[in-house]
């Protein structure tokens, strides 16, 4: 019997099919343009005001310092709030702050400060609305066309990359930055009207109370510390933004003081690196089939190491556009691939934090990273510090053995209905805490060492969940008898992390219990602090 053929994978084109991701990707689509039209004025009027690499690298830093300080919470939100409003409070907020630096630059009133202050209100607008919008508008397609849509909103934002910087140097020579900003609010009120239109689906109805906006972010990060899928793409995702935001950062200079272009041109370097990633994403799928995560990354960040020791040295303007196309396909495949790795290993209690964590770690360490390499560049030179920044990405390869990457099964994000027989007499009070949790087993005693090692891989789920602590004890009265015992901060807590498990972890249950005695059961016993 012929064995059956692998179902092909879909395309961005069916993935397009979706009316209301259509939709959303399209106001995003011309939000991005915008926003890159404004940040590309704001660094270039900054250069035209002081003629410091500094801070003109430190709007950068203006544009995606917000991420690394608001993308968690707002993570948090966009899971536990009505991420409609959420999203067009800020929308409407970013409108007004956009317009008023346009009339300000009109008027000849912006200087240095205002330009940073008033770039950093409109970052932090997008840093609120960004896990509710990337949550939102993947929820509106199947899972296994997830890593198409995340193709296509990278695709989106890299096109804007392209085609923002260039259409805004073209107004900036024409008519001056003033009108550069007025027109980005344009692409402001865009998503506001397609969010409008197709808002997202509210989340459902849930009998547990809601997460508390810290209780939320240590539920983040108590999942990223816990699910090591998640934490390697992260830590990955940090080392190759801080060292890769060089380029960008340092952009402004490379093409006013090292190849001599006006806004035009520095408007096209960066178009250069959008278009780049736009040639790039639709082989991206195919690449990373081919080739593997780890080895597709491995490719990527040599090759973009590269591109920044072309950029170092030399002054031949066509050279520096050719590599930065090279840059641009490089930094779509590798933040794309550990963007989707993400996305797809967690459960979606957790998506729009997990979204929101990886742009905390890939703009966080940008914006980081950006203000450094510009205080580099200003006491070391730019060549010094775009090559030592190549150095810095190339050693980021010796993290692929420590956290390697891969993509989550279905069974690991597949959430499963616990019992609501929890065997109590009274349910104490939600905000009741610190609550201990005990499960008793008697074990066949020659198969305590094979218990003992499955029953240790429980640590991670019951702490990735929602423990602050977990440990297995032996009864010392009886040698059959073991304890395993964790601790929960309140019971509300307790009762989302029973909401929590998943098939993979139902198996790993499952597996503990295949030791115990013949006729025995685990025996579940809940404990409250006294207060």
């Amino acid at each position: 019997m012929a064995a059956a053929l692998p179902s092909p994978e879909p395309t961005i084109r069916a993935t397009l099919r979706h009316r209301s991701f259509r939709a959303l990707l399209y106001g995003g689509s011309v939000y991005f343009v915008g926003n890159a039209m404004q940040a590309m004025a704001a660094a270039w009027l900054m250069i035209e005001l002081t003629g410091s690499s500094f801070l003109a690298a430190l709007v950068q830093t203006a544009v995606f310092l917000p991420m690394f300080l608001l993308a968690l919470p707002a993570g948090v939100m966009a899971d536990t709030t009505d991420r409609r409003r959420l999203i067009l409070s800020a929308l409407v907020v970013q409108a007004a702050v956009v317009a008023l630096l346009a009339l300000l630059v009109l008027a000849g009133w912006a200087g240095a400060a205002t330009l940073l202050a008033l770039t950093f209100v409109a970052g932090c607008c997008t840093a609120l609305l960004s896990p509710s919008w990337n949550s939102a508008i993947v929820d509106v397609v199947p899972r296994h066309e997830l890593p198409q849509a995340i193709t296509a909103v990278g695709i989106s934002y890299n096109a804007a990359r392209a085609l923002g910087p260039a259409a805004a140097g073209w107004v900036f020579t024409l008519t001056g930055s003033g009108w550069v900003f007025m027109l980005s609010v344009l692409g402001v009120l865009a998503l506001l009207e397609s969010v409008r239109r197709f808002p997202p689906r509210p989340h459902p109805p849930s009998r547990l109370p809601a997460e508390r906006l810290w209780g939320g972010v240590l539920s983040a990060l108590r999942f990223a510390r816990h699910s090591e899928t998640v934490l390697a793409q992260l830590v990955r995702t940090v080392a190759y933004s801080a060292a890769g935001s060089a380029l960008w950062a340092l952009l402004p200079v490379i093409a006013q003081r090292q190849l001599g272009l006006g806004a035009a041109g520095f408007g096209f370097l960066i178009g250069c690196l959008g278009a780049g990633a736009v040639l790039t994403a639709p082989f991206i799928g195919a690449l990373r089939q081919r080739l593997g995560l780890d080895r597709l990354v491995a490719v990527g960040c040599v090759a973009y190491a590269g591109v920044m020791a072309v950029t170092a040295y030399t002054r031949l303007a066509p050279l520096v556009y050719a590599v930065l196309l090279v840059a641009g396909g490089c930094w779509m495949a590798v933040m794309s691939t550990f963007n989707t790795a993400t996305q797809t290993s967690v459960p979606p209690w957790v998506r729009a934090r997990a979204t929101a964590m990886h742009t905390l770690c890939a703009l966080g360490s940008f914006a980081i990273g950006s203000a450094f390499w510009g205080a580099l560049s200003d006491i070391a030179g730019l060549p010094a510090a775009l090559t030592l920044a190549a150095v810095g990405m190339l050693a980021g390869l010796l993290l692929a053995r420590p956290f390697p990457l891969r993509m989550g099964e279905l069974v690991e994000v597949t959430q499963v209905k616990a019992s609501e027989n929890l065997f109590i007499v009274h349910e104490p009070d939600p905000e009741a805490g610190p609550v201990a949790v005990e499960i008793s087993y008697r074990i066949q005693p020659e198969r305590t060492d094979v218990f003992l090692e499955a029953v240790s891989l429980l640590r991670a789920p019951r702490r990735r969940d929602g423990a602050t602590f977990w440990r297995v004890y032996r009864d010392l009265s009886d040698a059959s008898r073991f304890v395993e015992r964790f601790i929960v901060t309140s019971w509300a807590d307790y009762l989302h992390q029973r909401s929590r498990a998943t098939l993979a972890d139902q198996a790993l249950e499952a597996r503990v219990c295949e030791h115990l005695l013949p006729g025995e059961v685990t025996h579940i016993a809940h404990y409250v602090a006294e207060r």
